[in-house]
């Protein structure tokens, strides 16, 4: 059973308690919590816990690209209260979300090094990827903050990038083939499978116990894989089921609507209503969504895509 930590989540600035600090930190906005944030964050861990020092992540809400770029700014992999939760199983001692807005953008590298990491945290180590960039118009990178590490009396570790099966690990590389719905890579890279968490829609008379085996996720404003039909796993609550999963407009009938449609393979009624939290992992596309001719060959459609779940399942459980 993987082990659960508890992160002390401070909120801005003004949060932070006076006595955090020593820390050994690192800043990021950590969109998937992937395998080279998981490197990362490994690593302050390590060194905190060597030097009886405090382990922290800084991220960022919005993200970055949401507030200067709204337009052009990426669905994300986690929303907040998701990336949280995958930064406190990295075993960090505190997690320090700052309010991403005009203020905070404007403060140049230096005073970003003063104001938060000297004057709040107490930096003695700071862990970066290779590409960081900070301050007023990113002005600053991995170069510019080892500099003042050697001004403030901090260390700076600059890792690598993650690389495997031709692939080099990013958020904006997760993102892309979540997009595509190449959940296999996106596994890979994530080193789990890609997951949304919601809750029940409401319509349809939501009660207090789930006696049909289909689920339809609520309003989700994070990434979806593309469009089609894919191999899931459904958490409600403590229990964990077997699915198939549409993600789609449902062309065949018209004016249907988009939706994430799941159906439960193993279904057993259990209690839920629309304030019960669910998990949706997707483990395999088995095809794009079709405009079928009619209701009937989508249902013939339908057999044969449960049919290839129930055998994945099989193989893999």
């Amino acid at each position: 059973m993987m082990a659960v930590y508890m992160s002390s989540v401070c909120r801005g600035i003004e949060e932070i308690p006076a006595n955090l600090g020593p820390s050994v930190a690192a800043i990021g906005n950590f969109d998937g919590v992937h395998r080279g944030h998981q490197q990362i964050l490994g690593a302050v861990v390590d060194e905190a816990r060597r030097r009886a020092m405090k382990a922290v992540a800084v991220t960022f809400d919005p993200h970055p690209d949401k507030f200067l770029r709204p337009d052009d700014a990426p669905g994300l992999l986690t929303p907040m209260e998701h990336r949280l939760s995958l930064l406190a199983a990295e075993g960090l001692d505190a997690i320090v979300v700052l309010r991403f807005d005009e203020a905070l953008a404007r403060l140049s590298a230096c005073e970003f090094v003063q104001r938060v990491l000297m004057n709040a945290l107490h930096v003695c180590g700071l862990h970066e990827g290779g590409n960081f960039r900070f301050g007023h118009r990113a002005e600053a990178g991995v170069c510019e903050l080892t500099a003042f590490g050697v001004e403030f009396g901090f260390g700076v570790t600059v890792h690598e990038a993650v690389r495997g099966h031709g692939l080099e690990v990013s958020s904006s590389a997760t993102r892309a083939l979540v997009a595509a719905g190449d959940m296999k890579r996106a596994r890979w890279m994530l080193g789990r499978p890609f997951a949304v968490r919601s809750t029940q829609k409401r319509d349809r008379g939501v009660g207090s116990k789930l006696l049909v085996p289909t689920v339809n996720l609520a309003a989700y404003d994070g990434l979806l894989p593309a469009l089609g039909v894919y191999v899931t796993r459904l958490r409600i609550g403590e229990r964990c089921f077997q699915a198939v999963t549409n993600v789609g407009n449902r062309p065949t009938f018209e004016g249907a609507g988009f939706s994430v449609e799941t159906h439960i393979l193993d279904f057993e009624p259990v209690d839920m209503d629309e304030t019960v939290p669910l998990e949706l992992e997707f483990l395999k596309r088995l095809r794009p969504e079709i405009q079928w001719p009619s209701p009937e060959a989508l249902k013939a459609q339908i057999l044969k895509d449960v049919a290839r779940a129930k055998r994945y399942f099989r193989l893999t459980v």
